[in-house]
């Protein structure tokens, strides 16, 4: 009777189904975590349609190239046999070859896209295809021919050597050219170098975008910070007030307060006549503050202040007062109680803040093409550009996946030093 009770307390507990009560449980956390996944599939969907597929579309196309060997895929295989450091340009089969394809890419209206993308590389080709596919619309490829004379009775620019260079560079499915022409750099016969001096642009927009990106926010958190401070140390009724202040610029149009800024910048605004007024700029040396980098410095900090001013007031707000009366209590100044005791608490709102405008200051094109001329632009701008007005997506993909990459890297950087945990919003 013994035994039998002791092999029966042995045995899996079970539970009031009769199952054993650890796959009972295992069961009810499964049907929990399905429930919950359940919940948050459509947030995740969205994310996946919105975000996740728009970047790996913008990285697909930076290296994508196949409009050269879709459109002429006989005029590719043949110019694999053509030596492009010989400085002479093909024979007669390769011309036949080109001349095949060009009556169907005019038949399906594909050279022009074609010329479009061959001319981000060499100026001048969009014009050559479409006037030679006028010409080869008429011939008769059965009975035309030699192809070679005729292509260069065309346009002269097909006995020029570069232009098959070009062709056959790019005829790659996949090109690394769009990522060399966002670093001032090119693919030649002689291998990959650095582009003429006039048209090396991107590295400058660049290191100009993450500097006055840096400035901007540094600006904020000089700004931010006694307004954050003041609002969280006055009594409700008066801060709630100067809120709607801090608040206002949001329920501005982004177009009226830039727009705002040119009148108050130029030489003849406001700023410099209030200065005149007051004798500390001469009327003769008015200062120069629109269409350059202080433009768009001025304009864009007092855009992105209040993303500055929000997160540090409410992580402040969780500052006990009765922390620096401890620390003055004990012998401390109001400065060293200040800058031991309340600064280090305030670090996760400064970090949440200084995310918050770096991030959008790198992005921002609206601001910096009203206020900042030639030389107050950022990268995004040139983006702009080549999505809505040169239509070179690839180059644009490109510019935007190494912004993004930098973007990334500054953000691990901030981690390892000051730790993503610690940034706060209160």
């Amino acid at each position: 009777m013994t035994d039998t009770t002791a092999h029966d307390n042995s045995g899996p507990v079970l539970a009031a189904d009769g199952k054993p009560l650890k796959v009972s449980l295992a069961r009810a956390l499964r049907r929990q975590k399905i429930r919950a996944l359940l919940l948050i599939a459509p947030l995740l969907l969205f994310v996946l349609i919105t975000f996740i597929v728009p970047i790996g579309d913008m990285l697909f196309r930076s290296v994508e190239n196949q409009i050269v060997q879709e459109t002429l895929p006989k005029t590719v295989v043949a110019l694999q046999e053509w030596d492009s450091e010989a400085g002479t340009v093909p024979e007669e089969p390769v011309f036949a070859a080109l001349a095949a394809d060009m009556k169907i890419a005019v038949a399906e209206k594909t050279h022009t896209r074609l010329g479009t993308r061959l001319n981000y590389e060499m100026n001048g080709i969009s014009s050559l295809f479409r006037k030679s596919g006028r010409g080869v619309k008429k011939w008769d490829l059965a009975n035309d021919g030699p192809f070679k004379d005729k292509f260069i009775a065309l346009d002269k620019k097909w006995a020029d050597p570069e232009v098959w260079v070009t062709i056959k560079a790019n005829s790659p499915k996949y090109t690394p050219g769009y990522f060399l022409n966002a670093v001032d750099m090119q693919v030649s016969p002689d291998g990959i170098e650095a582009r003429p001096e006039n048209q090396q642009i991107y590295v400058t927009l660049f290191k100009r975008t993450l500097m006055m990106s840096l400035m901007i926010t540094g600006s904020c958190i000089l700004l931010g910070y006694p307004i954050a401070w003041i609002l969280a140390n006055l009594p409700m009724r008066q801060a709630n007030l100067l809120m709607i202040l801090v608040l206002l610029p949001f329920w501005t149009s982004l177009l009226v307060r830039t727009s705002a800024w040119k009148v108050l910048l130029q030489q003849q605004g406001v700023i410099n006549d209030l200065l005149v007024w007051i004798g500390l700029v001469d009327d003769a040396n008015r200062l120069v503050m629109i269409n350059n980098a202080t433009g768009t410095i001025i304009a864009m900090t007092h855009i992105l202040l209040p993303f500055m001013i929000l997160p540090l007031y409410s992580v402040m707000q969780t500052i006990p007062e009765t922390y620096l009366r401890a620390a003055k209590s004990l012998g401390a100044t109001n400065w060293t109680a200040f800058w031991r005791v309340y600064f280090p608490q305030s670090i996760p709102g400064i970090g949440a803040g200084s995310i918050l405008v770096f991030i959008l200051a790198i992005g921002y094109y609206i601001t910096p093409e009203l206020v900042g001329g030639t030389k107050g632009v950022f990268i995004s701008n040139r983006i702009a550009f080549h999505i809505s007005t040169s239509l070179n997506w690839g180059l644009a993909a490109a510019l935007g996946a190494i912004l993004l990459a930098a973007v990334l890297i500054l953000y691990y950087a901030y981690d390892k030093i000051v730790g993503i945990d610690n940034v706060k919003l209160g």
